[in-house]
């Protein structure tokens, strides 16, 4: 019964988290590993400041004892000079008393020695962890800044990949038949769409076809005829000049050959007298005013031909 129990717990567990797998958002995910490899750098940087603190306390230590040891062989130095000043002095109870402060500071010196050479091997081992403990933290905080460039890689990449499941939902709702419920498609707007338009132009072409429509036509040209005689009327009382009916009722040829003609020919025509003047609109004599225009030396051939006959 508990092997069964612990299976269902075990699948329940698996199902369970699949079931999130699916439905879990990648950029939350990628956020929560993000955030977990800076709590461990943050645990390894507190573990390695401790390996350090430990070094540096250490190697206080083993400073205060080898300054202990010198202070201790200085002074067992010391009482061994001031016994054999006082041995040359003849007191010998005074060398004695000398040599048993040597005795004493020399004890001292030898369990200060040990303890300096412990200190000294604790010390070593402490900067070899110490140096440890700066690589790994070197090394993690290195792995953090690839992990950081990843993130940003991975949430551009989550977002191009979101980008073209919403093109591919556009375009699938472009590219389907039918979409899905009761909306129309666009082909079937389109057919709605022309022929109303369809309808309507029908219906523009039969009333513009109408009597009714050509009896309107009728009506507005005689409110444009009367409006314009009242409008001379008007133009009369006031004293004012009557319109040019020239500018209005002469043919448009006429009108647009006379500014295309060129410079030289309209000089030679004003320069003609006046019983000729109109010969310049006539087309045929254009060309001579043009050659007699161009032409100045051709004036002076009769002299010359006068004088050979």
């Amino acid at each position: 019964m508990g092997k069964l129990l612990k299976r269902a717990w075990r699948y329940v567990v698996a199902a369970l988290g699949g079931k999130l797998d699916e439905v879990a958002d990648p950029k939350v995910q990628i956020e929560q590993a993000i955030e977990e490899a800076k709590l461990r750098h943050q645990l390894l940087t507190q573990q390695a400041a401790a390996v350090i603190g430990n070094e540096r306390e250490l190697q206080l230590k083993l400073t205060r004892t080898v300054e202990e040891t010198e202070k201790l062989q200085a002074n067992a130095r010391q009482a061994l000079l001031l016994a054999e000043q006082a041995r040359k002095a003849g007191d010998e109870e005074k060398a004695g008393s000398y040599e048993d402060s040597a005795r004493a500071f020399a004890s001292k010196l030898v369990s200060s020695e040990a303890a300096m050479q412990d200190m000294h091997g604790l010390h070593d081992r402490a900067a070899q962890a110490s140096a440890q403990a700066r690589a790994a933290v070197e090394n993690n905080a290195m792995a953090l800044q690839q992990r950081l460039a990843e993130r940003t890689r991975l949430l551009s990449q989550l977002d191009q990949a979101k980008m073209q499941e919403r093109m591919n939902e556009a375009m699938a709702g472009m590219t389907e038949l039918a979409p899905a419920g009761d909306m129309p498609t666009l082909a079937e707007v389109r057919d709605k769409i022309e022929a109303c338009y369809a309808r309507a132009l029908g219906q523009a072409e039969l009333s513009s076809n109408s009597v009714e429509a050509r009896m309107l036509e009728v009506e507005r040209a005689s409110l444009d005829v009367e409006g314009a005689a009242r409008l001379e009327s008007i133009r009369e009382s006031l004293g004012l000049a009557a319109a040019p009916a020239a500018l209005d009722a002469a043919p448009a040829g006429p009108a647009l050959e006379a500014p295309a003609e060129p410079a030289p020919a309209r000089a030679e025509t004003r320069a003609r007298p006046a019983g000729t003047s109109g010969a310049r609109k006539t087309p045929a004599r254009k060309p001579a005013a043009r050659r007699t225009a161009a032409e100045p030396p051709a004036a002076k051939e009769p002299p010359g031909d006068g004088s050979g006959s």
